[in-house]
C-alpha cells in the first residue's frame, strides 16, 4: 500500500532534525553569530536622520547602516546561480605581520586593520586564486555592506563585454543607443568620454545644494533627500536636463555617477532588461558566487547603479578575480576580455587627469583613469573605490586581489585611510615575487 503523504513527512522528521542540528545555516547556534540585536535593530532605525538623507550620519551609526541597508530600503536582486566556486584559504602570515607605518608609529598590518585608528569592517586579499588574508574586524563575513562607487566599475564591465561582442561602439554618441538623450546637455557625447568621466557636462557631483544638476538627479533615484515635490524619475531628468558644459568633451576628468546611470541605461537598452538582470546573466551567475547580491533601489525599483551594491567581500573578491589569470578559480569561460584588460592598464588618457576640473592628482606614478576606474599606476595596479572606505584594487601581473569595506568617524577625517598602508604592505610582500 502507498505511504500516505502525512506519513511521508512524519518519517522525514527525523532525517530534517538531523541536517538542521548539524548544518550551522540553519540555526546551529555554534556556527552562525547574529550581527544585530533586536533592540539595537529598532534603535538604529529609530536613529536615522528626519529630515536629511540616511548617509549624512558618521561613526558607529554609518557603519551600522553600512550593513544593513536592506532592512532600511527596497532592493533590487542579482541572482547566483550553480554550484559555489571555493576560494582556497592559504593564509600568508607575512601579511598580517607586515609592519607598517601609521600615526600612532610603527605596528604590523593585522593590528593596524584592528587598532582605533582603522575603520575597515570587512578586507579580503586573493593571490593566484587563494585568499591569502581574510579579516571582519567590525563585520560579519556574511553581512552584505554597500561597496559605493566600486560599483561604477560593474557598470562600465557589462559595457564592455557588450562592447567585445560588437553590440557597442563607444565611439558613437550616446543618443546612437538612447535617443531620448538627443535633446539633453549629453547629446553628442561618446559612450567612451562617459566611461572616462570626461563628458564635459556641467553636472559634477553635488552634496550640498539640492537645487544642483547632481543632486537634483539623486534625489530621482534615491540617492539624496527627497520629499513628494521632488523630481522621480532619473530617466526622464536626465533626458531634459539642460546643465550646459563646462569642457569640452573628451578634455578634462570631472567624476559624476549620473555618467554611470547613462551607462547603466545603456545596458538596459542593448540587453532588453532591467540593469541588475543583466549583470545577474553577464556576471553574478556565472562566479559561483556566495550569495545573491542585490542594488539599493529606493524609489520605484530603479537600482543606484553608480552605488548601490551590496554584496558578500568574497563574492566582490570573485568579480576581482576575473580581470586576473586565476580566473579559472571562479569561471570557466574568461569573461574579461584581453581587449578590456589592455585598455584597462595601457588604453587611459593621462590628460584627463592632469586636467581634472576640480584639481589633479600628485601622484607621478599614476597613469590615467579609465573606464569608471579611478587610477591605474605605473606598476598595473588599478582601483575602483568606494566612498566612506571602499575598494576594489587589482593587479593582474601579481595575481592580486583586494577588497574591503569601511565607514567614516564621527570627525569625517581622524581614520587613516586603508589604501596607501595596503599598497606598500602589498608591494612590501608581493613587489619582489617573481611572476610564474
Amino acid at each position: 500500500m502507498p505511504m500516505h503523504a502525512t506519513d511521508t513527512l512524519r518519517a522525514l522528521i527525523p532525517i530534517v532534525t538531523i541536517f538542521l542540528f548539524l548544518n550551522p545555516a540553519f540555526g546551529d547556534s555554534t556556527g552562525f553569530t547574529s550581527a544585530s540585536s533586536v533592540d539595537e535593530v529598532r534603535l538604529q532605525l529609530e536613529r536615522l536622520p528626519r529630515d536629511n538623507i540616511w548617509w549624512t550620519v558618521n561613526g558607529k551609526d554609518m557603519a551600522w547602516n553600512n550593513k544593513n541597508l536592506h532592512r532600511m530600503f527596497p532592493t533590487v536582486n542579482v541572482y547566483r546561480a550553480g554550484p559555489v566556486r571555493e576560494l582556497p584559504y592559504r593564509p600568508m602570515p607575512e601579511i598580517s605581520s607586515f609592519s607598517v607605518t601609521t600615526p600612532q608609529g610603527e605596528m604590523v598590518f593585522a593590528d593596524f586593520l584592528n587598532s582605533d585608528q582603522s575603520t575597515t569592517m570587512g578586507i579580503v586579499i586573493v593571490h593566484k586564486g587563494n585568499i591569502v588574508f581574510e579579516s571582519y574586524p567590525r563585520q560579519q563575513a556574511y553581512e552584505k555592506p554597500i561597496y559605493w562607487s566600486v560599483a561604477k566599475a560593474f557598470v562600465s564591465t557589462l559595457v564592455a563585454i557588450l562592447e567585445d561582442r560588437g553590440l557597442v561602439d563607444v565611439s558613437k554618441p550616446i543618443e546612437t543607443y538612447i535617443p531620448e538623450l538627443a535633446e539633453s546637455s549629453f547629446a553628442g557625447v561618446t559612450v567612451r568620454n562617459f566611461l572616462d568621466m570626461a563628458t564635459g557636462v556641467d553636472c559634477p557631483e553635488e552634496y550640498e545644494a539640492h537645487d544642483s544638476c547632481y543632486y537634483q538627479y539623486s534625489m530621482t533615484i534615491g540617492d539624496g533627500y527627497w520629499t513628494d515635490k521632488s523630481p522621480d524619475n532619473p530617466y526622464t531628468f536626465l533626458a531634459t536636463v539642460k546643465a550646459g558644459r563646462w569642457a569640452e568633451q573628451g578634455t578634462s576628468f570631472s567624476y559624476s555617477g549620473a555618467n554611470t546611470f547613462i551607462l547603466g541605461w545603456l545596458v538596459e537598452k542593448i540587453t532588453g532588461m532591467p540593469f541588475q538582470d543583466a549583470l545577474s546573466r553577464e556576471i553574478w551567475t556565472r562566479i559561483g558566487a556566495e550569495s545573491d547580491a542585490s542594488f539599493l533601489a529606493p524609489r520605484y525599483a530603479v537600482p543606484i547603479t553608480h552605488g548601490g551594491l551590496l554584496a558578500r567581500v568574497r563574492d566582490v573578491a570573485r568579480f576581482g578575480l576575473l580581470f586576473t589569470p586565476s580566473y579559472r578559480v571562479v569561471s570557466d569561460e574568461k569573461i574579461i576580455s584581453e581587449r578590456y584588460l589592455e585598455m584597462i592598464l595601457n588604453g587611459g588618457n593621462p590628460e584627463l587627469l592632469k586636467n581634472a576640473r576640480f584639481g589633479a592628482p600628485k601622484d607621478p606614478t599614476i597613469k590615467h583613469n579609465v573606464y569608471q576606474w579611478d587610477t591605474v599606476w605605473t606598476n598595473n595596479d588599478f582601483i575602483k573605490g568606494g566612498w566612506a572606505g571602499q575598494g576594489l584594487l587589482i593587479n593582474p601581473e601579481r595575481d592580486l586581489v583586494a577588497v574591503w569595506t569601511g565607514y567614516f568617524k564621527d570627525d569625517n577625517n581622524s581614520e587613516v585611510e586603508l589604501l596607501p598602508i595596503l599598497r606598500t604592505m602589498l608591494e612590501g610582500v608581493f613587489g619582489t615575487k617573481p611572476a610564474d
